[in-house]
């Protein structure tokens, strides 16, 4: 039986790569994406190997999910996978961002999601299989200074996932969290930036964006995450967590071995001392 994926932003980076993962190991994949004009390189990889690709215009922030999946389930029948990837960065201390700004930031990172997971669960829970991949950060662990925005999304992401793990395993749905640390993708372009000029925590900001900034040059590639991914979903028993890169496993174990003071000290070196 045609196994079938669904990943979404899957245009560059992360979900990109996954998304070809995914059909190199034979998934029927449905490469979603804001703007399908940005999909005609996956497809041409696809055409090149043969893959079985299909992009797909998909919005995470709009209620179009239900059709999205209703048009899949039509078609194909079934979901085996669904990688919960779209989402992107905000940075700006507390004082300095709006209502609107965390609110969208939330809308997308983590009000998508759960949209994307209660479209595709009862299909999943009608078949009694199911792997859920939710795209977290290292940053959904550990808080780290100018992005309380991003970081508390990704920390509710994170929640999420532990509660449903619970939820959906008797309906033999499996739940994975993927933490990956700084990775060398066009992250750091599309970064969402909300600092007032006159900002008060401009010295911190822009030191931070800087260290990051360097750290994302020397990132893992996303073919990395990609590869993680595929390792979790095709495990018998996945693991409830998976980081991936040097830096998110750097930062999970000095936070395991030092106090909290130690560790905030260790993060104020590490980026902006």
């Amino acid at each position: 039986m045609e196994k079938i994926a669904i990943v979404t932003g899957s245009s560059s980076g992360i979900g990109f790569e996954t998304a070809l993962a995914l059909a190199r190991e034979g998934y029927y994949t449905y490469a979603t994406m804001r703007d399908t004009k940005k999909g005609g390189k996956i497809l041409d990889i696809a055409k090149k190997e043969n893959l079985k690709v299909e992009v797909l215009e998909l919005d995470v922030d709009k209620e179009a999910i239900i059709k999205i999946i209703d048009k899949i389930v039509h078609d194909k029948n079934r979901i085996d996978i669904l990688v919960n990837n779209a989402g992107y960065g905000l940075f700006g201390c507390l004082e300095d961002l709006s209502m609107d700004d965390l609110k969208a930031q939330f809308e997308t990172n983590f009000f998508g999601v759960v949209r994307t997971i209660q479209a595709v669960l009862p299909i999943m829970r009608k078949q009694k299989s199911g792997i859920i991949v939710n795209v977290s950060s290292v940053a959904g662990r550990i808080g780290f200074p100018v992005s309380p925005a991003y970081i508390s999304s990704k920390f509710a992401l994170e929640g999420l996932s532990e509660s449903i793990r619970y939820e959906l395993e008797p309906f033999g749905i499996k739940t994975i969290i993927i933490e990956p640390g700084v990775i060398k993708t066009n992250f750091m372009v599309s970064l969402k930036k909300s600092t007032k000029p006159d900002s008060a925590y401009k010295e911190i900001t822009e030191k931070v964006i800087n260290g990051i900034t360097m750290m994302a040059d020397m990132g893992t590639p996303p073919v990395e995450v990609a590869r993680t991914i595929i390792k979790a979903v095709t495990s018998e028993n996945p693991l409830p967590r998976y980081p991936v890169g040097n830096d998110a496993i750097m930062f999970l174990e000095a936070k395991k071995s030092k106090t909290d003071l130690e560790f905030e000290n260790y993060i104020k070196k590490e980026l902006y001392s």
